[in-house]
């Protein structure tokens, strides 16, 4: 069974720091794109970063100088390491994975648990 466990989430104040990690587990043959989401209470949910194969990342506009997206290929871990962190990050934090578990087939697309982060002002 192919899945993400995430960890790191918790209570930081405004301009405090958060690092979020999402490791693959189970029969994986690759892992192509990474992405984090998150979901604020009665919101939908919204992309906030990704991570290619090829290690090319994007941002969401509300996030981008304050974290960081990084992938460790040889853990099958994806990272998002947060800064300057603000009330309105508090949500839900989600990973999301396109797998590869049989060669030459289509991926399979994983979501972990999900991690609350709550930034407190």
């Amino acid at each position: 069974q192919v899945e993400l466990v995430e960890s790191g989430g918790g209570l930081v104040q405004a301009g405090g720091s958060l690092r979020l990690s999402c490791a693959a587990s189970g029969s994986i043959f690759s892992i192509n794109a990474l992405e984090w989401y998150r979901q604020a209470p009665g919101k939908q949910r919204d992309l906030v970063a990704f991570v290619t194969s090829d290690g090319s990342t994007n941002y969401a506009d509300s996030v981008k100088g304050r974290f960081t997206i990084s992938r460790d290929n040889a853990k099958n871990t994806v990272y998002l390491q947060m800064n300057n962190l603000k009330p309105e990050d508090t949500a839900v934090y989600y990973c999301n994975a396109l797998v590869e578990v049989v060669p030459g087939t289509e991926d399979l697309e994983l979501w972990g648990q999900g991690t609350l982060v709550t930034v407190s002002s």
